[in-house]
């Protein structure tokens, strides 16, 4: 009609006012209504920063078909072996997009680092690019080696076989080998290695790069896997420490944005990859005092079963509310759904 203007028909969505402001904080869902639908028998594997374990274990307590194409051997101690269930592959926590891009490399023969080891203090040796997954370490560089490569052939299982992934991005910052650039889970000297400015440096990705890279892993993983569905989040979890020479809430506020940013730029250029909005849910200012522990940093029971049964509405096309519920009440044990392996707290112990 003439006079109105293009917001005039817009649904009630499309307003702060109505879809914020005047909504309750639990009843808050910001979710597009037609942006994913998972099944209870398709595999479903997960991977990316500490609150990908959230995910996981939400998934594996409603029933549905959470892929782990590699259980951890059986001698290590079960509480960590139950952990590593929210593990699809026991890869721990991929907190960058180079991570995540030269995983599938690795696992495919397309990338051999040059660093093959870390030696601990206590004179064992672990993988550096999961230095805390073999909680006992290595005898030798050897023993190393032949963990390494049974890893790599489940992984290449996994990416081959799954039918969706849901990533969790959580950093930008990072330190890689000078010399060929392979990307590190954790800064040379926390939990294996020494630190040596000459052989390792920092980055601090850029947008640009980190888009590149989900780019080209979507790109490989659906070389692999045609049919590979892939949903992005961005951690809600604020960064344990930076390595800029600037405060950290400065670093925390660059690196969630240029996340979201990266998430939002593959989404909408890949088909079959969606958008699950956590990062919203959990710090939106209505929410944003409720969900975060008295540390600012853990998210607390609350803010996990807000972000899951909005994730769990989206399975079997909404008809799985009850199972979701079933499964968010089991993680009330105690304060067990806070329990994930997170490394970077390692740098703020």
């Amino acid at each position: 009609m003439a006079g109105e203007n293009p917001y005039a028909t817009l649904p009630a969505e499309r307003y702060w006012r109505k879809a914020v402001a005047t909504v309750p904080p639990f009843a808050l869902d910001p979710t597009r209504r037609d942006a994913f639908r998972l099944t209870r028998t398709e595999k479903i594997a997960t991977a990316g920063s500490c609150f990908a374990q959230q995910v996981a274990r939400v998934l594996r307590r409603a029933g549905f078909n959470y892929y782990v194409a590699e259980d951890p051997p059986a001698r290590l101690n079960p509480t960590l072996a139950d952990q590593e269930g929210n593990f699809s592959a026991r890869y721990g926590n991929i907190y960058t997009t180079r991570q995540l891009v030269q995983l599938f490399d690795r696992a495919f023969g397309e990338f051999r680092p040059l660093l093959t080891h870390w030696t601990r203090p206590d004179g064992r040796y672990v993988d550096p690019f999961r230095p805390r997954m073999e909680p006992e370490g290595f005898g030798s560089p050897d023993e190393v080696a032949a963990e390494r490569d049974r890893h790599l052939a489940r992984v290449r299982v996994l990416f081959e076989t799954l039918d969706t992934l849901v990533f969790t991005l959580g950093l930008t910052e990072g330190w890689r080998d000078a010399r060929d650039d392979a990307a590190l889970q954790l800064a040379p000297g926390v939990a294996g290695g020494e630190w040596d400015p000459d052989l390792y440096r920092y980055v601090n990705a850029t947008v640009g790069e980190m888009t590149g890279d989900m780019l080209g892993f979507i790109d490989r993983l659906r070389s692999v896997n045609p049919g590979a569905r892939v949903i992005l989040t961005v951690s809600p979890v604020p960064i344990s420490a930076t390595y800029d020479d600037r405060h950290v809430l400065v670093s925390n506020t660059y690196s969630k944005s240029a996340l979201r940013v990266v998430a939002d730029e593959v989404s909408r250029a890949r088909s079959d990859v969606f958008y699950f909005p956590s990062y919203e849910v959990v710090t939106n200012p209505a929410t944003a005092e409720r969900y975060y522990s008295e540390n600012l940093r853990a998210i607390n029971e609350a803010g996990i079963r807000h972000v899951m049964r909005l994730f769990m509405a989206h399975m079997e096309g909404g008809g799985a509310e009850k199972p979701a519920a079933a499964a968010l009440d089991v993680s009330r044990e105690g304060e067990r759904a806070s329990e994930v392996i997170c490394d970077e707290e390692l740098l703020d112990a």
